[in-house]
């Protein structure tokens, strides 16, 4: 059985959640979680958050803040609505996922709004693993 969130249907999911994509962060979170709870009756095995993507430059750049931006919206936004529902919807030990990357751990000078937004996913998969979280 299989859930979707994402900007479009996916064909092979059971269920779709989508997402407005101009929305901001609060109100997504939000629909989405209004969406998961209307869909799941039950706790739920594992989440796996894959959302991202890849936008480069550098400060010079005149992308720099709109890939930021970008790149914040795709990784950060994701993983940590990701972690909200898992905190209502996942079962005891289940398993949540979420994508980090090499670049979290070390310059990215040609891609620095992926590496800022990894870096916060990293930071975010950290945190969740103390306790109290």
């Amino acid at each position: 059985w299989t859930l979707s969130i994402d900007l479009a249907a996916n064909e092979t999911a059971n269920i779709n959640v989508l997402v407005d994509g101009k929305e901001d962060w609060v109100s997504q979170e939000a629909s989405i979680l209004n969406g998961v709870s209307a869909a799941v009756d039950a706790p739920v095995d594992a989440i796996f958050c894959v959302a991202g993507g890849w936008a480069g430059g550098n400060a010079e750049s005149e992308d720099f803040i709109k890939n930021a931006d970008l790149m914040w919206r795709q990784s950060v936004w994701s993983s940590a609505i990701a972690a909200r529902i898992a905190s209502k919807h996942l079962k005891p030990g289940g398993l949540l996922q979420l994508t980090g990357a090499s670049g979290a751990t070390h310059g990215t000078p040609n891609m620095l709004g992926y590496g800022m937004a990894k870096a916060a996913v990293h930071q975010l998969t950290s945190s969740l693993a103390a306790k109290g979280s």
